[in-house]
């Protein structure tokens, strides 16, 4: 543990921030880019085990950036009320937590979930508007300084400028842009998780299914190689829009960046349902797109999986689609070879 002791960096740390402050600038207006790289930077710069930009929204505080031992909990949503985010975005103001497990300020239950003893909680906040909060995370108690509460301040605020400005001025849109993928209009992982767990919990409760798919556009570095970038984000989109028509207005189609997209498919009632939309899907994705009157080629790979048959969480319904996806993509490329 780090010695308590007045705001006093050292020329590295002042250093550390100011090239986070160009690296966040250099974004421009990439939201979700910026907030996944500023999580990244305040867990070097504090030595943190973790860190996490969250978003109010509702009554919820949802993580839409993580890093660290927070890594796998992106889209994980926790109460506002009794949580210490929550009354970071309550009140304005910088909040620390040495011992997170005998703290009644905190949502012990979701410490407990991330596997963390102290964090500190920062509003991100632009003006007068508070656009969410800046977390980090530690394993042990005590773990942040007077230091490092300064330091994360310093870089706090360019993030909520970032923010703000990439929102271009409207605060609703924050939300939105740090929700979906900029190139193709769908939801991007974080949301794509959110979705997926409250679908999970929600099958688990009505006693129904959820599916899961994942999609691989096939061709695409192909399509970037010979034609060049923009064919190729061409290319993206109109995959996307495939996705998006053959799927149900219930369900979540999500880009999570590259050739790879994902898809939650709620309720279902069987697997033959689940089958069904996945067959649509490739009929739709596996034809030819005509580009500046050239005929680029693309296709779907498909990997799918059924709560709970295949899995009971996010992270074994994931596991079991992708490999399906893989295996998939295997017999397509055996299959044309032959």
């Amino acid at each position: 543990m780090k010695e308590q002791q007045d705001f006093s960096p050292t020329q590295q740390e002042l250093f550390s921030v100011i090239r986070a402050q160009s690296e966040i600038a250099r974004l421009g207006l990439n939201i979700d880019k910026i907030i996944e790289l500023a999580t990244k930077r305040c867990m070097i710069l504090s030595e943190a085990d973790g860190a996490v930009i969250e978003l109010a929204e509702g009554e919820d505080m949802v993580y839409r950036a993580t890093s660290g031992m927070a890594a796998s909990q992106l889209g994980l949503r926790i109460k506002r009320q009794g949580s210490l985010a929550g009354l970071c975005v309550e009140t304005g103001q910088t909040l620390k937590s040495d011992d997170a497990m005998n703290d009644e300020r905190v949502d012990q239950a979701a410490c407990e979930k991330v596997g963390l003893n102290s964090m500190v909680v920062i509003p991100l906040q632009h003006g007068q508007q508070i656009v969410g909060v800046l977390k980090v995370l530690s394993k042990r108690k005590a773990a942040f300084d007077k230091t490092d509460v300064e330091l994360l301040k310093m870089l706090s605020e360019v993030i909520a400028s970032a923010m703000f400005y990439a929102a271009h001025y409207n605060y609703e849109e924050i939300f939105y842009r740090a929700t979906h993928d900029d190139l193709t209009g769908l939801a991007n992982r974080s949301l794509f998780l959110d979705r997926l767990r409250s679908s999970i919990a929600q099958a688990r409760r009505e006693n129904h299914h959820t599916g899961v798919m994942i999609l691989d556009m096939d061709g695409l570095k192909a399509i970037n190689d010979k034609e060049g970038h923009k064919a190729g984000d061409e290319a993206l989109i109109e995959f996307a829009r495939r996705i998006k028509e053959s799927s149900r207005e219930t369900d979540t189609v999500a880009r999570f960046g590259g050739d790879e997209f994902a898809v939650v498919l709620a309720p279902l009632s069987s697997r033959e349902g689940l089958q069904h939309v996945a067959k649509r899907v490739n009929q739709r994705a596996d034809k030819p797109l005509i580009y500046r009157n050239q005929t680029l080629i693309i296709a779907a790979s498909i990997g799918s999986a059924l709560y709970p048959y295949d899995g009971d969480t996010v992270e074994t319904l994931m596991a079991h689609a992708d490999q399906q996806m893989y295996e998939n993509k295997r017999q397509r490329k055996a299959a044309s070879a032959g």
